[in-house]
């Protein structure tokens, strides 16, 4: 029996250490999400120093976590939380990149696993919907055109990712819902754009007639 209280003894250790792990990773993935929505909140109100500092610390989390976690304990780093804070982060990293036009970094940049990435890309499109809606609030914006081409390319990669839910962290269910949010944007943008058009032709018109008179 001395022997079953050495092995229960070495499986305690590992199981208290574990623990501690996990709760430390836990913590880490909720600030990391935070500092990934506080970054994606900074870059809608036009403030890049502010986005670009939550994004680097939202990076320093989630290298911690990578080189914490998954060489030595993978099922913690591949747990649901742990990639959900990757996702978020990805989201961010790629998000700020798309409103400020800038190269989209890769997985590789960001240190994320393929689904977490893609993911991620996917719940851009909701934020640049949002982007969109607050640069048409004042009337048309010229920029709308190229964040609803950056949506158009972002859906049109995505569908050809036809894989199962395993490999791809349940990709295909969040790519369905992208297309409604793309034919929402369309059609509020081709309305602003409508509207101005007429706008415009009015005040044509309101010109030519002072002129006449």
């Amino acid at each position: 029996m001395k022997a079953l209280d050495q092995i229960c003894e070495d499986i305690r250790s590992d199981f208290e250490n574990k623990t501690a792990l996990r709760d430390e990773a836990l913590r880490n993935a909720r600030q990391c999400i935070k500092h990934a929505s506080l970054a994606i909140r900074a870059i809608h109100r036009n403030e890049e120093i502010e986005a670009r500092q939550e994004l680097s610390q939202g990076r320093e989390l989630v290298d911690q976590l990578r080189l914490s976690l998954k060489e030595s304990h993978p099922d913690l780093y591949f747990a649901g939380y742990t990639q959900d804070a990757v996702k978020e982060y990805c989201e961010a990293e790629l998000t700020v990149a798309m409103v400020l036009g800038l190269p989209l970094p890769t997985p590789e940049d960001l240190h994320a696993e393929n689904p977490a990435y893609l993911n991620g890309l996917t719940e851009t499109l909701g934020e640049l919907r949002r982007r969109c809606l607050d640069l048409l609030r004042p009337g048309y914006n010229n920029d709308v055109e190229r964040l609803l081409e950056l949506m158009d390319e972002v859906y049109t990669q995505l569908v050809t990712m036809d894989y199962p839910d395993a490999i791809t962290d349940g990709l295909r269910r969040r790519t369905d819902l992208a297309r409604g949010i793309i034919e929402r944007t369309r059609a509020d943008v081709t309305v602003a754009y409508r509207e101005a058009q007429l706008a415009q032709k009015l005040d044509q018109l309101s010109g030519q007639l002072a002129t006449h008179n």
